[in-house]
């Protein structure tokens, strides 16, 4: 029998946790919650148990497996397999997480950023098609952002390769601040939280009709960009004003990186054309001609499954 890999998207509220084959088919997938508590000490011996107990279920054996891949939040450190600053998951403070997970389960365990793993799942089985070369882009309480580059993970000198959310794409005196401790970073714009800020600065000055103004529901960007589907024009004008910088930060990835794919996903992303459609129009009025031509932008196909997929290709065995 084949042997097959573990895939673990570790987030604030759930681990997902899904066994896959090589060839990235999921053959069994659950959660379980992410316990916080006791700066986050309960988190990787609950996912231990929990791939134990799967394991011995299923009547399988570690042997049939050639490891555990992971993405999580946080700083990494690839080679030793640790994380800290996953203040999520109350991870202040350096976690072993790669050494324990494998005392546990007795399985080497590969680690990864969230983000990163995204990407890697988006490239292998969804939108990236298996280019060389993908930069993931994911649109949801923050941006966050993935470099699939000539085959491989690109990571930087500390882990922070691909923070497109915190490219500068506002530099006026109204830029908004970021708890980065920048002002005018895309996150400020682009994310959930950040189109509803739009929203309600523009609607402060905003003197037509307008149900987006006039709503009593609460603002989220679902309700915004269905606003605009109807023709709501204050909703309009947010769409097009958050779709310009994302247009303008993915033309400096596109010019920079040149990738096959941008691909765009998260919460956010689930407004498909209305968002990839001017974000589109933008990018291409801004991008090199060689870039026009050779990089596309798409939406994200592979949802809540990306991460498991990206984390079980880690365990993949080198070619």
């Amino acid at each position: 029998m084949e042997k097959k890999l573990i895939g673990v998207d570790l987030g604030g509220t759930t681990a997902k946790i899904a066994i896959l084959t090589t060839d990235g088919k999921i053959e069994e997938k659950w959660s379980v919650a992410t316990d916080i508590a006791d700066e986050g000490s309960h988190i990787v011996r609950n996912i231990g148990d929990s791939i134990n107990q799967k394991l011995t279920d299923l009547q399988l054996d570690n042997s049939g497996f050639y490891g555990i891949g992971m993405g999580t939040p946080g700083t990494i450190d690839y080679e030793k397999g640790t994380v800290k600053g996953a203040y999520n998951l109350n991870w202040a403070k350096t976690q072993n997480v790669a050494t324990d997970l494998k005392a546990i389960t007795g399985l080497d365990v590969y680690l990864d950023n969230d983000a990163n793993i995204a990407a890697v799942g988006e490239r292998w089985q969804g939108a990236g098609e298996g280019s060389a070369n993908v930069f993931f882009v994911t649109l949801g309480t923050g941006v966050g952002g993935g470099i699939f580059a000539e085959g491989k993970i690109l990571h930087g000198a500390k882990g922070a390769a691909g923070e497109i959310g915190h490219i500068t794409v506002d530099t006026s005196e109204h830029a908004y601040d970021c708890t980065c401790g920048k002002k005018g970073c895309l996150e400020t714009i682009a994310s959930a939280t950040g189109i509803v800020r739009v929203a309600k600065d523009l609607a402060k000055t905003y003197e037509k009709d307008s149900k987006l103004k006039a709503t009593s529901e609460e603002v989220t960007s679902k309700l915004i960009f269905e606003l605009a589907a109807e023709g709501d024009e204050l909703a309009k004008e947010v769409v097009d004003h958050i779709c310009f910088y994302l247009g303008l930060a993915c033309s400096h990835i596109g010019n920079m990186l040149n990738p096959e794919k941008i691909i765009i996903g998260g919460g956010v992303s689930a407004a498909g054309d209305a968002l990839l459609k001017p974000i589109q129009t933008y990018f291409e009025g801004m991008v090199f001609p060689a870039v026009r031509e050779s990089t596309s932008i798409s939406i994200a196909t592979l949802g809540n499954d990306a991460g498991v997929l990206g984390a079980a290709w880690l365990a993949l065995p080198a070619e």
